[in-house]
């Protein structure tokens, strides 16, 4: 694993990605974003299954929060 783009660097507070997010994608729930520390990978798969997108999508959408 690694390579650019394969981990999580949230900039700001998860609260106000999750609000961006909540606005870009409204099927997206609470539990589907829910977000605890060292647990992104979850997340990401998570995500990854909601919105039919790439792992490495997902991850560059998030970090451009």
């Amino acid at each position: 694993m690694g390579g650019a783009g394969s981990s999580l660097k949230l900039k700001g507070t998860w609260d106000d990605a999750k609000g961006k997010l909540k606005q870009q994608y409204a099927q997206l729930t609470d539990e589907d974003l829910e977000y605890a520390e060292g647990k992104s990978d979850e997340l990401v798969g998570r995500l990854q299954q909601k919105l039919g997108k790439a792992k490495s999508e997902v991850v560059k959408m998030l970090n451009d929060l």
